[in-house]
């Protein structure tokens, strides 16, 4: 009988799992909800987004990883614990191998909290770790060992990691705790400001997948935004435009591309000679944004396109690297 071997990409906004033999099995939001007296946890993922913004007092609902790090330990445990449940059983006779998809930027504290969290989870020891940029690149079937460079842009819910990869490791790296969830935020708050409507994270969400563009769209979207109205208090409709919130992202946007320009600035000439060739890949679900290749190759002059299930990129990452233990073992660390 041989272990399970499961990578998890542990992202601010979902959790991919996975399962060697299978590929991905789960894809669910990094959400918990919690009794606030006990912090008994009550649902995790699904079940638990679907009472976000919604939920009583008598529930707390809780994104325990803020910018791809813990921020709630014990919700953290609690959330994995039940992933790894849901994938290898209850009760199973040996402890999964896990490797997981950490940020570049993460501090050894940070680390060393995701790698006690996998373990109190149910997680074999050691438990493995790879940066997600790396990840990333082996999930979207870049060919990172290669002596030639290749740049990653991840775009998550909370970080956004720019990479230059060659021989299986990370030559020049920049992370910005900005993604997805910033670009959300940034909607909100143009929507308060400019319509005077209060919106909730999914609303602004929604909006962002319906009608967002990081550049303006040929032909003008519109996307009908409910919230409450600041002056009354009460429930309201608003009408916002596909250029109002490409409007609304420009700022979050150009710190993405400040962070590309910083890693081409650093890279060796050869390097980037490879990248002008290749372009740029984008990955993560930010990714996702219309024309957001176009913006980049605007902006920096370098090809750009996005790699294929861009969401999957880091859970497959992590899953092919399980594999390949003897390639990347100095890369792919085992926590302390």
């Amino acid at each position: 009988m041989f272990a399970r071997q499961i990578g998890i990409d542990l992202g601010t906004t979902n959790v991919l799992v996975y399962l060697r033999g299978r590929g991905i099995v789960v894809n669910e939001p990094s959400v918990v909800a919690v009794s606030p007296g006990d912090r008994r946890v009550e649902a995790v993922g699904d079940e638990a987004l679907q009472m976000l913004g919604r939920s009583a007092e008598s529930l707390e609902i809780v994104r325990p990883l803020r910018h791809g790090v813990i921020a709630d330990y014990f919700v953290t445990e609690a959330m994995l614990r039940y992933f790894i449940e849901k994938v290898c059983g209850r009760f199973r006779l040996l402890k999964p191998v896990v490797m997981m998809a950490v940020p570049a930027g993460a501090t050894g504290v940070e680390l060393r909290a995701v790698d006690e969290a996998a373990l109190a989870a149910g997680a074999r020891a050691p438990v493995y770790s790879i940066q997600e940029p790396l990840a990333a690149a082996i999930g979207a079937g870049l060919p990172i060992s290669a002596p030639s460079g290749n740049l990653i842009v991840d775009i998550g819910g909370g970080t956004t990691e720019v990479a230059v990869i060659s021989l299986n490791d990370v030559v020049v790296i920049h992370a910005e705790r900005i993604g997805g969830s910033q670009l959300d935020e940034d909607i909100a708050t143009y929507v308060r400001r400019r319509h005077n409507l209060l919106v909730g994270d999914r609303t602004t969400e929604e909006a962002k997948i319906a009608v967002g563009s990081a550049l303006p769209l040929q032909v003008t979207q519109r996307f009908d935004i409910r919230g409450r109205d600041v002056v009354s208090g009460l429930p309201r409709t608003a009408t916002i435009s596909s250029e109002e919130i490409t409007e609304a992202m420009r700022e979050t946007l150009m710190q993405i591309i400040a962070a590309i320009k910083t890693v081409l600035e650093q890279t060796p000439p050869e390097l980037a000679a490879d990248i002008v060739d290749k372009g740029i890949v984008l990955t993560g679900g930010g990714a996702l944004l219309r024309q957001l290749d176009r913006f980049v190759t605007f902006h920096t002059g370098v090809p750009c396109h996005v790699a294929e299930q861009p969401m999957d990129c880091v859970a497959l990452g992590t899953g092919l690297a399980l594999e390949h233990l003897d390639v990347l073992r100095n890369r792919s660390s085992p926590g302390a």
